[in-house]
C-alpha cells in the first residue's frame, strides 16, 4: 500500500483495522483504562462484572462497545479529557502495527493529508494520540453525548459538521485513498469518498508486527496512570483478586521497613517480592576534604528520579543514613519515610543553594534528583545545573525500578499514595548503580559552565542505564499530563 500512494493524496486510514494490531481488536482494555484511571476502582469493577454479557454479545460488536462506553463514561464530568492525553497514548502506541504506521508515514512524507477513522473507540479517546504522536490532520469517530456537564455514556454518530468538512476537502482533491483490513470500513461515509480503497487480507494482518520503540515518530517520554499492565479482562480480574492480599502485604512491608534495621529488613522484604540489587559497581569510598580516603565528609549523590523512595534505596546500598531534598513531598509520605529528615526546597535558586550547601558543610550525605520530577520511561529529563555548583565532586547514581502491577508515581492523581502503591505490588525491584565520581571543581572555579557539567553527568548516567537524554523538564511534564505547571505552595522546612 505504501508504495502506491501518490504525492499529495489524502489517506483515509481505518484505525481499528488499518493501524492497530489484530491482537488489539477488543477495545475492552482501553475502556477499562478510562474506567479505572478516570472513574476509580468501583467503576472498573462494574465494567469487569459486565464483561461476560459483553463477551456473549460478540466482544467487539457495536452493542458490546456501546455497553463498555456506558460503564466507562456515564457520570464522568465532561471537559478536558486528560486520560486521552496522559494515559491512553502509551497503550495505543503499544498497539500500533509497523505496517499501518509505515502507510501513514509515507503519506505524510508525500505531502498528503491523513484522515483517521475510529469506528469503535470514541473520538475523544484517540484524537489526542493520533494528532500528537502520529501527525493525523483530522480524526473522525463517534462522540460521547454530554448532558448538564456530564457524560451520559451514550455514543452518538460522527459530528456532522466535522464529517461534512472532511468530505468537502476530500472531494475537492478527488484523490483520496482508503486503507483498512475490514469490509465494515466500506460502509463508512468517508470510504465512499475515496477513489480507491485498499483492503488487507486477514492472513496478511496476522503477520503484522508491533512498531518498535526506535521507530516511534515522537518519543513516549511522559504518561500517567497507575496501572503498569494492559488491563485485559483476565489481568483486571487478577488485580481485583490480589488487592485484598496486596493491601495486607503492603502494610506488613511498610511496618518492617519502618521498624527493622536495613541489614535485617532487606532479606525479609526480598522474601515478600520487594527486592533490590547493586549493579556493576562498588559502594563509593568516602573522601575527606583533602582527598584522604576514609575521612567522611559531606558528599553529594546525584540520581535520576524514578519514585519518591529513591533516597531510601541509595541509603540501603550505602548502608548509611542520607538526607534527601524534595520540592513537594507530602507530609504523609514524609511520615512513611524510613530515612527521615526530609528537606523541603523552595524552588528559589539562591535559597536552595544555601540549604543544600549548609547540609554538605555539616558532613551529611546528600541525595539530589536534578530532574526535579519523576520519569517512569527509559529517558532522563533535563538536569538542573545547580548541583554542579555545590560541591567539588559528585557521585552519579543510576536508578531503575520494575513493578508488576502499579506505578508508584502520578501527575494528576493523589501523590501522597505513591509509596503505598509501590508497597502493594506483587513484586518489585530497584536497581542501584554507582558511577565513577565526577569532579565539578572546574564549575566552582568558573572554568566550565554549570549547564555543561550537568549535561555531562546526564549523558554519563544515560549511557550507564541505556536511557535516552532529553531537554524536557518538570513544567513540560505537568503541562502535558495534568494541565498545570506542577508548582507546589508548600513552604520550605527541615524535619530532623
Amino acid at each position: 500500500m505504501a508504495d502506491k500512494l501518490a504525492a499529495g493524496q489524502t489517506l483515509v486510514l481505518d484505525v481499528d483495522a488499518g493501524l492497530l494490531l489484530p491482537s488489539s481488536a477488543s477495545p475492552f482494555p482501553h475502556f477499562m483504562l478510562v474506567a479505572l484511571e478516570a472513574g476509580g476502582y468501583l467503576r472498573g469493577l462494574v465494567l469487569l462484572l459486565l464483561y461476560p454479557i459483553m463477551f456473549c454479545m460478540g466482544g467487539d460488536s457495536d452493542a458490546a462497545v456501546r455497553m463498555m462506553a456506558m460503564a466507562a463514561f456515564c457520570g464522568l464530568r465532561a471537559g478536558p479529557f486528560l486520560a486521552g492525553r496522559a494515559v491512553l497514548p502509551k497503550w495505543l502506541m503499544d498497539d500500533v502495527a509497523a505496517e499501518g504506521f509505515e502507510t501513514m508515514r509515507v503519506s505524510g512524507a508525500a505531502g498528503g493529508r491523513r484522515v483517521c477513522v475510529a469506528r469503535k473507540l470514541p473520538r475523544l479517546m484517540v484524537e489526542g494520540f493520533l494528532r500528537e504522536y502520529l501527525g493525523a490532520e483530522a480524526v473522525v469517530g463517534k462522540e460521547m453525548k454530554v448532558l448538564w456537564g456530564f457524560y451520559t455514556g451514550l455514543m452518538e454518530e460522527q459530528d456532522k459538521v466535522m464529517l461534512e468538512e472532511v468530505e468537502k476537502i476530500m472531494l475537492e482533491g478527488n484523490d483520496a485513498v482508503g486503507f483498512s483490513g475490514s469490509l465494515e470500513f466500506l460502509q463508512h461515509p468517508l470510504a465512499r469518498c475515496c477513489k480507491n480503497v485498499y483492503l488487507v487480507t486477514r492472513d496478511d494482518r496476522a503477520t503484522w508486527q508491533a512498531l518498535p520503540r526506535s521507530m516511534y515518530p515522537k518519543a513516549m517520554v511522559f504518561h500517567d496512570g497507575r496501572l503498569a499492565f494492559r488491563p485485559t479482562a483476565g489481568s483486571t480480574l487478577a488485580m481485583f483478586m490480589w488487592l485484598p492480599f496486596g493491601v495486607a502485604l503492603g502494610a506488613a512491608r511498610l511496618t518492617v521497613a519502618l521498624t527493622v534495621p536495613y541489614r535485617y529488613s532487606t532479606p525479609i522484604l526480598a522474601s515478600t517480592g520487594m527486592s533490590w540489587r547493586l549493579k556493576a559497581g562498588e559502594r563509593p569510598t568516602q573522601l575527606g576534604a583533602d582527598g584522604e580516603r576514609g575521612r567522611p565528609r559531606g558528599q553529594l549523590y546525584v540520581c535520576n528520579h524514578r519514585t519518591l523512595i529513591d533516597p531510601v534505596y541509595i541509603s540501603v546500598a550505602l548502608d548509611r543514613p542520607v538526607r534527601a531534598v524534595s520540592y513537594s513531598l507530602s507530609r504523609f509520605s514524609d511520615l512513611l519515610s524510613p530515612i527521615g529528615r526530609t528537606v523541603r526546597l523552595a524552588r528559589d535558586r539562591d535559597v536552595d543553594a544555601g540549604i543544600m550547601g549548609r547540609l554538605l558543610d555539616s558532613g551529611d550525605l546528600l541525595v539530589v534528583s536534578p530532574e526535579g520530577t519523576t520519569c517512569r520511561e527509559p529517558y532522563l529529563l533535563r538536569f538542573s545545573p545547580l548541583f554542579a555548583e555545590l560541591s567539588d565532586d559528585v557521585v552519579p547514581v543510576g536508578l531503575a525500578t520494575e513493578t508488576g502491577m502499579f506505578y508508584a508515581t502520578t501527575a494528576g492523581g493523589l501523590k501522597f499514595l505513591d509509596s503505598l502503591y509501590y508497597m502493594v505490588n506483587p513484586r518489585m525491584c530497584y536497581t542501584v548503580q554507582f558511577l565513577e565520581r565526577v569532579s565539578t571543581s572546574a564549575v566552582r572555579e568558573r572554568k566550565v559552565p554549570s549547564t555543561d557539567m550537568a549535561n555531562l553527568v546526564q549523558r554519563k548516567m544515560g549511557h550507564a542505564l541505556g536511557y535516552g537524554c532529553t531537554m524536557f523538564n518538570r513544567k513540560d511534564k505537568y503541562l502535558m499530563l495534568a494541565g498545570n505547571d506542577g508548582k507546589c505552595s508548600i513552604a520550605p522546612a527541615v524535619r530532623s
